[in-house]
């Protein structure tokens, strides 16, 4: 009797534990399936941490919509992913933390200066206007239009990690 006791809280011990360790392999490999910063053709300039992402876009869509609404309201600090055409290409802001600059026009004609850290990521080689420039940062609220930084890895790890990609290539 004893025997079928011990062998009853056993079993229940492994099934807790078997399916403890089970959730978690299921939630990493969501994470991590879904993960936009992996990319065979990427260039990073260190490991990603971005399995923490909570932003999914499983059917290919892009947070056009999210970033007008944050622009209406004024907000900031929105984490986003969509893409657009480059207009225009500003020269280097080289105060503090070096950014290369560039202006994008999104499919809904609203405008972004995007400000990619080139001290914590790779800068984009041959930018031109008109290229497609997808991007995955953090929207902060300006009168004309708005800003998309933290476009790279963070050093750090206190920050989801952004990227932006190009022809091709990943920049992070």
């Amino acid at each position: 009797m004893e025997n079928k006791m011990n062998l009853g809280v056993g079993a229940i011990i492994v099934i807790l534990i078997a399916a403890f360790f089970g959730i978690d392999l299921q939630q990493f490999q969501t994470e991590t399936r879904h993960d936009p910063s992996i990319s065979s053709e990427s260039t990073k300039s260190t490991p990603s941490k971005d399995a923490q992402t909570p932003f999914k876009h499983e059917n290919g869509s892009d947070d056009v919509a999210k970033i007008e609404r944050a622009f209406r309201l004024k907000q900031r600090d929105v984490q986003v992913r969509a893409s657009g055409r480059v207009i225009a290409i500003l020269p280097d802001d080289n105060e503090g933390s070096r950014h290369q600059k560039f202006i994008l026009k999104l499919s809904n004609e609203q405008t972004l200066l995007v400000a990619h850290n080139i001290d914590l990521a790779p800068r984009i080689a041959n930018i031109q206007k008109d290229d497609k420039v997808e991007f995955f940062g953090e929207y902060e609220y300006s009168d004309k239009g708005g800003v998309i930084h933290w476009t790279h890895h963070d050093p750090a790890d206190k920050h989801v990690s952004g990227w932006l990609k190009h022809q091709g290539r990943t920049y992070q």
